[in-house]
């Protein structure tokens, strides 16, 4: 079975995801995300910290998903799980030692294994021979296809509106916001292709490129085939009448659509600043949606804590200065700012909101909280600009 045809698979099936000791908003991103976009298919979390609670009791969302101490506590409930989601992505990206444990007992049991970590469960010689052995499959969805080229700019001259979501810091809601954008222009009747670029993004999209694990050199080239899959996608639901959804109004306007790329890391970030900078000069992005978390004035992580993070117009001018490197005739611009404040009170929360649109002067919203519509009129009425500029791809 050919990998695409394995990822639509593994994105339909029933998952049990594997979060012991760190299930949470921030210590298992792909696991709460895989609740928040996906929560039919997960049966089950295992985190013995909260046995007997549910999902929603410890994240504020997800319903009454159960929480098990246990891979027998989760193999006993019905519907039986097929698949075991490694559910957390630290730095480094290394399998812990306790959890390989889990990990036999799930090939043994025929479940089907999925894991976002830098360390390949398909290149450990005793799993996967056990999974071979039970005939279940092991999915890395951070391994990268071997042919990616080098970056060359071919995004340039095409059609599509491509948006970029780009972060004061690593973990600030690139991936969320881009996927309540899709969804919210959808509901507008506005095609709208989300590009997955982490193993989060890949889980739920069912298809993507970690780039995060790409060789440095081929980084913006797989952003780049990322946005030209992405906008060819665009191009076929234009053929077949897809409008992907409904605005009352007769729909979008048969335009190429928009394109969602999916952010990571930071330019602030002196880890991860590699990977974002060959996302912008591999998406060549005609705008930019800035995201923050304004609980968080220092680069996320103790070992990275020294870095204090600039002024959010400063953030700003660092983006559009690093893209204008590329295109400078049309340097991208960041159009919009999406908070995430899901760790500080309402009235903080609104407070943040407007402290972004005074300091910026663009919209912004923290778009789980308080909705993406700023956003969505931002990039409409950005596209429509660019349209009427008759200016370069780029």
């Amino acid at each position: 079975m050919n990998r695409d045809r394995r990822r639509k698979r593994l994105s339909s099936s029933r998952i049990t995801i594997l979060a012991e000791g760190a299930f949470g908003v921030e210590t298992a991103k792909t696991a709460s995300s895989a609740v928040r976009y996906q929560p039919e298919r997960v049966a089950s979390v295992i985190d013995s910290r909260f046995a007997g609670s549910t999902v929603g009791e410890t994240l504020g969302f997800g319903g009454d998903t159960p929480i098990v101490s246990t891979f027998a506590e989760a193999m006993a409930l019905e519907p039986r799980p097929e698949v075991l989601l490694v559910g957390i992505a630290p730095q480094g990206g290394q399998l812990p030692d306790a959890w390989r444990a889990v990990l036999v007992a799930a090939l043994e049991a025929g479940l089907d294994i999925i894991s976002g970590l830098h360390f390949f469960l398909s290149d450990d010689p005793g799993l996967s021979a056990l999974a071979e052995r039970h005939g279940c499959t092991l999915f890395d969805l951070r391994k990268p296809p071997p042919d990616l080229p080098v970056g060359a700019g071919r995004v340039m001259g095409t059609d599509a509106f491509c948006v970029l979501t780009v972060g004061t810091d690593c973990n600030t809601g690139k991936m969320t916001v881009s996927l309540e954008l899709q969804r919210a222009l959808a509901a507008r009747g506005v095609r709208a292709a989300f590009a997955a670029t982490g193993q989060t993004g890949i889980l739920i999209a069912g298809t993507g490129i970690a780039v995060d694990a790409v060789v440095s050199d081929f980084i913006s080239g797989a952003a780049e085939r990322l946005t030209l899959e992405a906008i060819g996608g665009l191009a076929e639901d234009a053929g077949s009448g897809d409008r992907g959804g409904d605005d009352g109004g007769g729909g979008d306007d048969g335009g190429a659509g928009i394109v969602l790329v999916e952010g990571q890391g930071s330019l602030m970030h002196p880890g991860y600043s590699g990977v974002t900078l060959g996302l912008l000069q591999g998406t060549l992005p005609q705008a930019m949606i800035l995201t923050w978390m304004p609980s968080r004035p220092r680069i996320y992580g103790g070992n990275h804590s020294w870095v204090v993070l600039p002024d959010l117009d400063e953030v700003i001018r660092r983006y559009e200065d690093a893209l204008a490197w590329a295109c400078p005739e049309v340097p991208g611009r960041v159009i919009g700012v999406s908070l995430a404040t899901y760790d500080i009170s309402e009235d903080r929360a609104r407070a943040a909101v407007e402290h972004a649109r005074e300091v910026t002067g663009l919209p912004a919203t923290d778009p789980i909280r308080f909705g993406p519509e700023p956003l969505v009129d931002a990039i409409l009425h950005a596209r429509e600009a660019h349209r009427e500029s008759a200016a370069p791809a780029c």
